[in-house]
């Protein structure tokens, strides 16, 4: 079963970095949604997210501080990067966040117990921790894939397996107008 959760895991981390691939600067921190969701923001945030959860929660310190997280930051100050920080370094924290992560995964069994203090120092397992950051994990992939879509098009699960039909294909333009018929004969009703 961790095996199975920690797969989930990994995927949903390659389908967010994914998502930066060939991008300007500007398109990957471009707030694409009214609350300012972008993609550089997303990793940046799940790279917190894999440092609390596998770091704190199980007293294994990450080693590095984190001045957008905790009581004192700036609040949502961990979803956007700042002209200061580069791609570079945003993706490099996030593969030693998940380097961390996978350490944490590995050398405890599923029914240890950490704390959450953002939770009001609730025990919690590793099952229930990983369990947790896989669903927000493929949650904020999802979030990615649609400010993907809004950028340039580009859509899809994976490189090389996209599990979409081609995108110039006929069927997109006549699946959007059905959908958009559909939408507009539902509201007139």
């Amino acid at each position: 079963m961790k095996d199975d959760l920690h797969g989930y895991l990994r995927g949903g981390r390659d389908a967010l970095l994914w998502k930066l691939d060939g991008l300007s600067e500007y398109d990957a921190r471009r707030p694409l949604t009214r609350t300012a969701t972008n993609l550089l923001g997303l990793v940046k945030h799940a790279a917190a997210m894999e440092i609390l959860y596998f770091g704190v929660v199980f007293t294994r310190p990450f080693g590095q501080e984190l001045p957008y997280v905790g009581d004192a930051a700036q609040t949502g100050a961990d979803m956007w990067a700042t002209a200061d920080e580069t791609r570079e370094e945003i993706v490099g924290l996030y593969r030693r966040a998940s380097f961390h992560a996978d350490t944490t995964i590995g050398a405890l069994a599923l029914d240890d117990v950490g704390r959450v203090p953002w939770w009001g120092d609730a025990a919690v397992t590793l099952h229930q921790v990983l369990v947790h950051v896989v669903a927000e994990t493929q949650r904020h992939a999802g979030h990615a894939d649609i400010v993907r879509e809004l950028i340039d098009g580009a859509a899809g699960l994976l490189p090389g397996n996209d599990n979409l039909p081609p995108a110039d294909e006929p069927w997109w333009r006549d699946h959007r107008r059905r959908v958009e018929q559909a939408a507009l004969d539902a509201g007139n009703r």
